[in-house]
């Protein structure tokens, strides 16, 4: 009888393991998630988005970053376009967030197109995959495979958003710090850094940069300060990339080695520490940056996804089901 339930038990265990083994296998994403499921979904968030970026080129930044900050913050899982309600905060009144993600309303379009030819069947979260993929290679930017099959959160954090996204003013150590712990190398680091060579910042942000740090070019300062005074015009912009602001190049790289990288953190890259070689090399190489570029955005995208039955497909981005 003990040897009979024994071995019963280890068929059960043995089933169990097969039963753990088999979900995992089947919750990792696909590059072809949706060919059966929705069949137009990549070809209609691709029109919308280039559609956006052509009525604004600096829209195709502000996407990539919005899956960006997704990413960071629990895994890819859209706990970014959450709004705030009367009993959770959610993650865009976070300090990395607050008055500088958009795009949200570009999503909200493709959300409604993905429900109306394929309801309750693409998520939120693959949607800022696919859109960041679909924005970079718009500005003239590598392309990669997305993989896909991510579910939607029903929480936020407001905390890990404030604790988690790397900031502006980062030294290099803290920059390397922040992305060892969502398992990026120092390479892997430099090389998503090159998506500032698109998009916009607040004076707000580099203020202090233009008016205090020894490593800039003093013309390049002297030309930011008539936008970004030392007092007010917070809000003025100026772009990441000065060179070719809306073109995806590594362009990014060759200012950093002029040493007019726009943000603190940007400059701490190539300011005689350990990337300073990487730098250089993609300001010489730019095939070896795209391809290094779309490798890390893959990496990006297989942040702790929710699969399987874990979360839910939101109808409305903004809110849980």
């Amino acid at each position: 009888m003990a040897v009979h339930s024994l071995h019963h038990s280890n068929m059960i265990f043995c089933f169990s393991a097969f039963l753990l083994l088999f979900r995992g296998a089947s919750a990792q994403l696909s590059s072809n998630y949706y060919a059966t499921k929705c069949p137009r979904a990549l070809s209609t968030i691709r029109t919308a988005v280039n559609n956006a970026v052509v009525k604004e080129h600096r829209m195709g930044a502000s996407l990539l970053r919005l899956h960006f900050h997704d990413c960071f913050v629990n895994g890819c899982d859209a706990s970014v376009l959450l709004d705030d309600t009367s009993s959770f905060t959610g993650e865009k009144t976070a300090g990395p967030n607050a008055d500088s993600l958009r795009g949200f309303e570009v999503i909200d379009t493709i959300k409604s197109q993905m429900e109306s030819i394929c309801p309750g069947v693409v998520s939120c979260a693959d949607i800022l995959a696919v859109a960041a993929r679909d924005s970079v290679v718009a500005l003239g930017g590598p392309s990669w495979t997305v993989q896909l099959g991510r579910r939607d959160s029903t929480t936020a954090s407001f905390t890990a958003a404030n604790s988690e996204i790397p900031s502006p003013g980062m030294d290099l150590s803290d920059l390397l710090v922040g992305f060892s712990n969502k398992g990026f190398s120092a390479e892997e680091m430099v090389a998503l850094s090159g998506a500032h060579t698109t998009g916009q910042a607040r004076c707000v942000i580099f203020r202090e940069r233009i008016n205090k740090e020894a490593n800039i070019n003093s013309t390049f300062a002297a030309s930011l300060k008539s936008n970004c005074p030392s007092t007010g015009g917070d809000d003025n912009l100026a772009p990441l990339d000065a060179t070719t602001p809306v073109i995806f190049d590594n362009a990014y790289f060759k200012n950093l080695v002029n040493k007019k990288g726009l943000l603190h953190s940007d400059q701490q890259l190539f300011n005689g520490g350990s990337t300073d070689s990487q730098v250089t090399t993609y300001s010489n190489n730019p095939a070896t940056f795209r391809a290094d570029f779309a490798n890390a955005m893959v990496k990006i995208g297989n942040l702790s996804p929710l699969t399987g039955s874990s979360g839910q497909i939101r109808a409305d981005c903004r809110k849980i089901n």
